[in-house]
This record gives structure tokens, sequence and C-alpha cells, in this order.
């Protein structure tokens, strides 16, 4: 059997926060706003997983009303998912994601963001790829105000 999960995610980008993409932290003055880190890949990873699992979503497991979530590591997060997943029996094909970015490039980063998603995800590296596309300096994406991730996952049992 096999499933197919998208994930989406979008956080405001603010001062005095990281900018996380996958685990890794990427040099620039903002960061995205959010509840946990506000890792918006891991984000939408986790609902792309879930969802091709038929589990739920992120909010189900991770309520952002919830204060022990409060700047929670979303590798962490996604970990715990994950361990719910392969008990069931599903096992990770390929995660395809989507990163819309202004600012910074992001291709210095590629890399590294893969080896951390397939590092999290306890699966090669090839099984993973992340692309990123600018906002075309059109609002929120292109004035670096928000970051955006959308993923696809296939599972397969």
């Amino acid at each position: 059997m096999i499933r197919v999960g998208i994930g989406y995610d979008l956080h405001r980008l603010v001062s005095g926060r990281k900018l996380l993409l996958g685990g890794v932290e990427l040099p620039f003055e903002k960061g995205e706003d959010g509840h946990s880190d506000g890792d918006v890949l891991f984000h939408a990873i986790t609902d792309a997983v879930l969802g091709a699992a038929g589990l739920g979503d992120i909010g189900s497991f991770f309520p952002p009303e919830d204060p022990q979530w409060l700047d929670a590591d979303s590798a962490e997060l996604l970990r715990f998912v994950m361990q719910k997943v392969y008990a069931c029996g599903w096992k990770v094909e390929n995660i395809d994601c989507v990163i819309k970015l202004e600012k910074p490039k992001f291709i210095p980063y590629r890399q590294q963001v893969i080896d951390s998603i397939s590092d999290v995800l306890n699966i090669p590296a090839a099984c993973v790829f992340v692309k990123a596309k600018t906002g075309e300096k059109l609002p929120p994406i292109g004035t670096s105000e928000a970051v955006e991730a959308y993923v696809v996952c296939l599972l397969s049992r």
C-alpha cells in the first residue's frame, strides 16, 4: 500500500527570532514567529507525514495553545511523530519540499537541510529533496515578511 501526504506551513518573519529551515539555522536578521521554534519546513513535513499515515495533523499532536510546546524544538516534535508513523508499519519512500523565501539565498544551505531532514526521519538523503522559490518581490514572501513551505511525502507499507 502507498499513500501520499501534503504538508504546508507559513510563518511571519520577525526580528529577534532564528530563521530555521529543516533544523538548520540560516543567517538572517529575521526569523519565524511561532509558538514553537517556528521551523516551517519541519512543520510542513510533519503534516505531510501525518496526513499520509492518516494520523491527524501537527495541531492535533501539539496544539499551539498548550504552553508545553512554547519554543519547542520542531525536530524533536517530528521525531516523536515519526515514532508513531513507523510503529504503524509505514516507511518513508521520499519527501519533496518547496520553500518560498526571498532572503537569504537558500542554495548554499540546501545539502545541510537535506542531511538534517534525512537524519530526523532516519532515511537516506537521496530520498529527500528541497528546492527554494522567491516571492518575486511580491508580499508577503517577496518582501521578507514571511516564509512558506510545501511538502509532499510518499509512504509505503
